[in-house]
């Protein structure tokens, strides 16, 4: 496994890190939850990223039973705030940081997280009330980063242009070969400021990993066939997009990788890039996607890429 830098930060974070998104918050079996986690720390993986909104807290709590008795400085731990926790419980309002970074240490049952994630931007409260909080619980030792997901560029420049405020040491868009919107404006920002993208559904939630053919039923254990983990997964799952991937077959097989080594190194590529969160509902996919760390993609295998998805790439 290999290592790089998040953002301006001291903390070095695994090139594929373990997501809880969907997976530990009920969509698999707690001891398939507890052999996942296991089998990320087997393969390097150092970084761990979570929710409170994930189950309401679910993945919270089974994170912080799986984690006890680790040395805790021997992981990365990431957390999020801003979606409804209650039908009063939601926001970036300093009451809500606050509350929700206790509830969430709580149930993570330690005593700081390293990096603290506005999960997406709040429009009903002030920036800066929001961007004060946040630098409240970092001055307190509860964070010991702070970042956001899927914000506004344009409320990302004005966040940085406060005075005496914390700086976001990364920041989590979707990104993959299918979607590729953070390139334009984000990802450019970012490398300016320090900041490190640490990107979600790089396997596009298992479309680029190969499970779904055009014109066939999704497997019976996949995520699209899913009540509880496929709500999210119907954009993609159009069958151009599923043509599109399956000429990446032949691209993978001339590169002798498999499609999400392929799919898990195009996003690696990215010199911005620190980590790839993956999901994962069985240790051998932790293994198989842990193995895409250090794959270096030609300029031959990247053209294919391009050639293969043609006009169904989100830009």
């Amino acid at each position: 496994m290999n290592y790089r830098r998040l953002g301006s930060s001291d903390l070095e974070v695994s090139e594929i890190s373990l997501g809880s998104w969907l997976t530990y918050s009920g969509g698999v079996a707690r001891e398939q939850a507890e052999a996942c986690v296991q089998a990320a720390f087997d393969e390097g993986i150092n970084f761990i990223d979570t929710a409170n909104v994930y189950g309401r807290g679910a993945s919270e709590e089974l994170l912080g039973d799986v984690l006890t008795g680790r040395e805790r400085s021997s992981y990365v731990l990431a957390t999020k705030v801003y979606f409804p926790m209650s039908d009063t419980d939601k926001g970036l309002s300093k009451e809500q940081i606050h509350k929700q970074m206790d509830a969430s240490l709580q149930r993570l049952r330690t005593d700081y997280v390293d990096l603290y994630q506005c999960h997406r931007f709040d429009r009903d409260t002030p920036l800066e009330e929001t961007m004060a909080a946040l630098s409240e619980v970092v001055q307190e030792g509860k964070a010991r980063h702070i970042g956001f997901s899927e914000w506004p560029v344009e409320e990302v420049e004005r966040s940085l242009a406060l005075p005496g405020v914390e700086r976001w040491v990364s920041s989590q868009p979707q990104y993959s070969m299918l979607v590729r919107t953070p390139e334009a404006e984000l990802i450019p920002l970012c490398e300016r400021e320090g900041i490190s993208q640490i990107v979600w559904s790089p396997l596009a939630q298992g479309v680029l990993a190969g499970r779904y053919r055009p014109g066939e039923t999704p497997p019976s254990d996949s995520r699209a066939a899913s009540e509880s983990m496929g709500g999210f997964i119907g954009a993609l799952m159009t069958e151009p997009i599923l043509q599109a991937v399956d000429r990446l077959r032949d691209v993978a097989a001339q590169a002798g990788l498999t499609l999400p080594q392929l799919a898990l190194a195009w996003v690696l590529r990215q010199p911005n890039l620190a980590s790839a969160i993956v999901g994962a509902s069985r240790p051998e996919q932790v293994r198989a996607n842990a193995s895409a760390s250090g794959i270096v993609l030609d300029e031959q295998t990247l053209a294919g890429i391009d050639a293969a998805l043609g006009d169904v790439v989100y830009r």
